[in-house]
């Protein structure tokens, strides 16, 4: 029984290390950068490294860029099951009175989750977000408590959340490092990219006048690879938004708060998104197939297996400079287990890029293997005593 759990704690502690050339953007280069709004940001979202940033922990109001933290309960929502985007939904007095950007929505008129959905991504609708709000909690200011636990949660520090919509409320402030925080959260729910990188949409389902969206971030018609995520506007807050693109495998995030007109807010946030894509690049880091490690099973390790990759692993990496990269691999052995068979997953390989971890994937036995008993490690035993004694 000692020898089976040994041979388990050398197969769960396989470690490999490897270095490959990876960049860092020089405080001189974001010197040369004009941005004329009052705030920004420029994230790679994936390792959360910050490229660029212009006081990005002042506060501002953020209008309709609020409705990142609505959308990402939903879809926070929707992904753990509590609701479906099936769902149906019957628009109460108070979402359908909602000024400002709206869907047009009716009292006791019945749209599904996905079309709230819609609404709020395309054209901003602050019906459709209060709709979603009284959904989810009960009541708007019981969905606002629940933006502000995960404000806090995600440790946005700078935010206080007073309505779901954006809509100018005394004491309603982020800050774009915040947005940028919960956009990246958001982003782990990619379904959402369906609906804010949709730049038209018609709803007609059960209406006599179909609904008309138009998406307010034009962007995602006029930029490549944008596909996201939120523009807002008011007198008090200006021109924001937060937008995100991807090209060529890499994915840029950037938030602008405060600028002056919306030509600005989009030829800021493109020079941003603009130089994120040339500072960073997709590297394959592991291929389909590719052998990953030698797997001993006995103390000898004249008993083995090759643990491959079950597909292709690529990472965004900075371009240019030397950086090393780990690669773990954690190992899924059952200790009442004894055998394996051909191309059975066996665990996944993680890979760190300055202890971050960037990317993993499964990783599969390359043959037929057994775990020895007691009997087999006994005779294993004996055999190597036999040899030492000759």
């Amino acid at each position: 029984m000692k020898k089976n759990i040994k041979i388990t704690s050398i197969l769960m502690s396989i470690l490999f290390t490897t270095q490959i050339f990876v960049t860092k953007v020089s405080a001189a280069d974001n010197d040369e950068l004009n941005i004329d709004a009052k705030s920004a940001l420029l994230m790679e979202p994936v390792s959360g490294k910050i490229i660029y940033e212009k006081k990005a922990h002042d506060k501002y109001a953020p209008a309709s860029v609020t409705k990142i933290m609505t959308m990402l309960l939903a879809m926070e929502a929707v992904d753990n099951h509590k609701i479906k985007l099936s769902d149906k939904v019957t628009i109460s007095e108070n979402a359908k009175k909602m000024g400002g950007s709206t869907m047009l929505l009716d009292t006791g008129e019945i749209r599904t989750v996905e079309e709230l959905l819609k609404g709020i991504a395309i054209a901003s609708g602050n019906d459709a977000a209060v709709a979603m709000a009284e959904y989810i909690a009960g009541s708007e200011d019981s969905f606002v408590k629940l933006m502000n636990e995960k404000a806090k949660a995600l440790g946005m520090n700078d935010t206080t959340f007073k309505n779901c919509t954006g809509l100018s409320a005394e004491g309603h402030l982020t800050s774009a490092y915040d947005i940028s925080i919960m956009s990246r959260e958001l982003l782990k729910h990619p379904t959402i990219l369906k609906y804010t990188g949709t730049y038209m949409e018609t709803i007609s389902e059960g209406r006599k006048t179909p609904i008309e969206l138009v998406n307010h971030n034009k962007l995602v018609r006029f930029f490549k690879g944008c596909d996201g995520l939120k523009t807002g506007f008011t007198n008090e807050a200006k021109y924001c938004i937060s937008a995100t693109a991807v090209r060529d495998g890499v994915r840029m995030l950037t938030v602008i708060m405060g600028s002056p007109t919306y030509k600005i807010r989009n030829k800021d946030a493109s020079m941003l998104l603009n130089y994120g894509f040339s500072k960073y690049e997709s590297k394959k880091i592991i291929s389909k197939d590719e052998e990953i490690e030698k797997i001993p099973i006995n103390k000898q390790g004249d008993k083995y297996f090759i643990a491959k990759a079950a597909k292709d692993l690529e990472i965004i990496i900075e371009k240019g400079v030397n950086k090393k990269i780990d690669k773990k691999c954690i190992l899924n052995i059952d200790k009442n287990k004894r055998e394996y068979k051909k191309g059975e997953i066996i665990g996944y390989c993680e890979v760190y890029i300055d202890n971050t971890l960037v990317g993993k994937i499964e990783i599969y036995t390359d043959r037929d293997f057994k775990i020895g008993g007691l009997l087999e490690n006994f005779k294993s035993n004996l055999k190597n005593m036999f040899e030492k004694a000759i």
